[in-house]
């Protein structure tokens, strides 16, 4: 079969190549999976980079999150379970932890559902409490986790405001449904979510960046306000003042979605109805910007590295191109 395999860390570009290799064989407890599409996202890039907390050995094939299918005809979303990742023609995962793909979604769509989607019910529902009529601030809303959070936010009956680069990703922004969007290349980010929020902040803030992103958070946040803590795709993990939680009374939360899958899978397999039901009503529908063949992954996969990407980027099989 064919597959991408990373022989040492580095750039993706640099340090993905596609050849040919053997089918990989389930171990105890996984099956043997035929990818439909694979989704693209942010850790694909650390795993290449040797950057991620998980470090499989090498090589590996990276490609996180899958929409498959199973030897008995089954439709379904997985993580591979690395290294035999869903950048190939054939992936395998646990068979525990499969989950059905929703039938209001395409195969690339259903690919980009489960890791974002999960982060942004978990982040917003599950460790924020976001509440109807509270407003969300969510920074990279045109991106692939921001944008879920952005829809999720949407569903909830929060006023969204959205935080981008650039002219172009602001009208992805507002294609998405966020009530306000701020251009941080143009705009005062500060300045812009005081006025919009009439002096008070955001109740929630959605962070996957860090950095200069979180210092605007901690600014922007309303009393008795949320920090979600997701990711750091700027490369800077901050040093939060935690006098400044004090004084202004707010919290400062962590997210780490893949622990519930050891701590309470149960959870996850609810948030997957309650998406599958919000996708089948059209309240939710992941933005697949770009899908592209097999042989054009190592190049996707740098675009998200380089922040050059809007929604997600999908890897699909000719079957379902």
């Amino acid at each position: 079969m064919q597959a991408w395999q990373v022989h040492e860390n580095g750039e993706p570009s640099e340090v993905m190549r596609l050849g040919d290799v053997p089918v990989p064989t389930p171990g105890d407890g996984q099956v043997l999976l035929r990818v439909r599409a694979a989704n693209i996202n942010f850790p694909d890039a650390l795993l290449c980079r040797g950057q991620y907390q998980v470090r499989p050995p090498l090589p590996f094939t990276p490609g996180v999150e899958v929409c498959a299918e199973t030897e008995d005809g089954r439709r379904v979303i997985a993580n591979p379970a690395l290294p035999h990742g869903g950048f190939a023609e054939y992936a395998v995962a646990d068979a525990a932890a499969l989950l059905p793909a929703p039938e209001a979604l395409d195969d690339a769509e259903a690919a980009a559902l489960h890791i974002g989607y999960q982060t942004g019910w978990f982040g917003l529902h599950r460790r924020a409490r976001l509440e109807a009529g509270e407003t969300l601030l969510v920074h990279a809303a045109a991106g692939g986790v921001g944008s879920a959070a952005v829809q999720l936010g949407r569903a909830a009956g929060a006023t969204v405001v959205g935080v981008v680069g650039g002219a172009g990703k602001a009208a992805v922004a507002r294609e998405l449904g966020c009530d306000v969007v701020i251009d941080r290349h143009a705009d005062d980010v500060v300045a812009a979510v005081k006025e919009a929020t009439r002096g008070r902040g955001a109740d929630v803030v959605y962070d996957p960046v860090g950095g200069a992103a979180y210092t605007q958070s901690a600014r922007t946040v309303a009393f008795e306000g949320r920090i979600v803590v997701v990711g750091f795709a700027s490369g800077t993990i901050p040093n939060p003042a935690l006098n400044h939680a004090l004084v202004k009374n707010y919290s400062v939360l962590g997210l780490h979605w893949g622990l519930y899958h050891t701590k309470n899978p149960e959870l996850v397999r609810y948030c997957h109805d309650r998406l599958t039901g919000l996708a089948a009503r059209g309240a939710i529908k992941p933005l697949v910007s770009e899908r592209v063949p097999l042989g054009e992954a190592a190049a996707a996969v740098q675009k998200v590295a380089d922040g050059r990407s809007t929604g997600r980027i999908a890897v699909v099989s000719k079957e379902t191109r």
